[in-house]
């Protein structure tokens, strides 16, 4: 059985140090609110899969997508969010899954941004929280970095993650990951290549 996450913080306190820990990492500015809502993203995405596994996050955006256009207004704006919030997860915690998908991450980037886009834009949203999607939506893939940056810190914690990464890297020739890596002491290979082939 795989360890917890979270030990002695509740998952907020994990997330919101995490986020801010990233954030300050990679030099990004954002709005408070906007930080407040990706930590309560995180924090419930976690939630969910300790209740549901893995479920509740396989299907389809399309399927989402076809509710939100269904839907009332009410409706609409929740399935829209939950779009959003589900292509950016996936997007930053998954993009090696993804990357073997035959849709692929640019699929989940794109859904994701026009989600949030259309409640930003879309007369949905209220007054106060127009400018939070429009910012979810702008810098989309910042913030799909900024989770896989939070997932793969959790991952260096340990030989398997260690693993993990190093597969992710020959998968997407991150360079993010080859820097992470490194750090640890990996050597790496550039993706596509033979062990025997060093890459620069």
């Amino acid at each position: 059985m795989a360890e917890p996450l979270v030990v002695d913080q509740s998952p907020r306190e994990f997330f919101r140090e995490a986020v801010s820990s990233a954030l300050s990492t990679r030099r990004l500015r954002i709005e408070g609110e906007t930080e407040f809502y990706l930590v309560n993203l995180l924090a419930t995405r976690l939630d969910l899969r300790q209740a549901e596994g893995a479920g509740g996050l396989d299907e389809p955006l399309a399927l989402i997508l076809a509710r939100a256009l269904e839907g009332d207004r009410e409706r609409r704006f929740r399935e829209l969010r939950r779009l959003g919030d589900t292509a950016l997860f996936l997007a930053g915690f998954f993009s090696d899954r993804l990357a073997r998908s035959p849709v692929g991450e640019r699929y989940y980037v794109a859904m994701g941004q026009r989600a949030y886009g259309a409640l930003a834009g879309g007369g949905l949203a209220s007054r106060g929280t127009e400018a939070l999607y429009d910012e979810l939506a702008r810098r989309f893939q910042d913030f799909a970095d900024l989770f896989a940056e939070i997932s793969e810190l959790a991952e260096l914690r340990s030989n398997r993650g260690l693993v993990k990464l190093y597969e992710r890297f020959l998968l997407t020739g991150s360079r993010r990951l080859a820097e992470r890596l490194r750090a640890r002491g990996v050597a790496l290979f550039a993706p596509g290549r033979k062990p025997g082939d060093l890459a620069s």
